[in-house]
């Protein structure tokens, strides 16, 4: 006597919102792959789903096209950001956990990279980047920072140490010894910003 196949169970509602949750993620991730390696312009939709294992339709169904996928990506950052950059940390834990989120994330700051060449930008950009400034104002008025210096000069200089490794990879195996993604590098540099940005008192 033959078994009866088994009747497939239809997802709950919880089932589906997590399944439609982890597409959504896989698409996200995909397209920072694909954003990294080609920028806005040459990104394709068609590659993005290939990546991600999903139907493009799902894309326009998620995110409504190229444009609001390029938005859901920066949205995605700030909010990482925004946990990397706790107010309540000390600023060398801050950096450290950027400069870790660098080298982890090779293909967000080529797409920053993309961005700066094609002069983009995106809408809150601008309140963002300010929101840091005022960040390190507060801290250089708590005395974690000497009063000499500028928040909006020193915001831009850390977040250049913050992605050199990433995009002067080869520069930083030739004076170092280290390639610039390997633990050691990571660690050494992480160490070294630390100590940097301790004297910044």
């Amino acid at each position: 006597m033959s078994e009866q196949p088994k009747r497939r169970r239809s997802p709950t509602g919880a089932d589906r919102t997590r399944d439609a949750e982890r597409t959504r993620e896989r698409i996200l991730d995909a397209a920072l792959v694909e954003f990294g390696e080609h920028g806005f312009a040459g990104a394709r939709i068609s590659a993005i789903a290939r990546r991600a294992g999903a139907n493009q339709q799902l894309i326009s169904y998620y995110f409504d096209g190229k444009e609001g996928l390029y938005r859901a990506l920066t949205e995605r950052w700030r909010t990482r950001s925004g946990e990397l950059g706790r107010q309540d940390a000390p600023l060398d834990e801050v950096v450290s956990a950027f400069t870790h989120v660098g080298g982890d994330q090779r293909h967000w700051v080529r797409l920053l990279i993309w961005q700066a060449l094609a002069g983009d930008r995106e809408e809150g950009d601008a309140a963002y980047q300010r929101a840091m400034v005022d960040d390190l104002r507060r801290r250089r008025e708590n005395g974690e920072i000497a009063p000499e210096l500028d928040p909006a000069y020193l915001q831009l200089a850390l977040f250049g140490m913050a992605v050199a490794p990433t995009l002067l990879a080869h520069f930083a195996e030739n004076v170092t010894g280290l390639a610039a993604d390997s633990p050691e590098f990571i660690e050494g540099y992480r160490e070294q910003l630390r100590l940097i940005v301790a004297r910044l008192a």
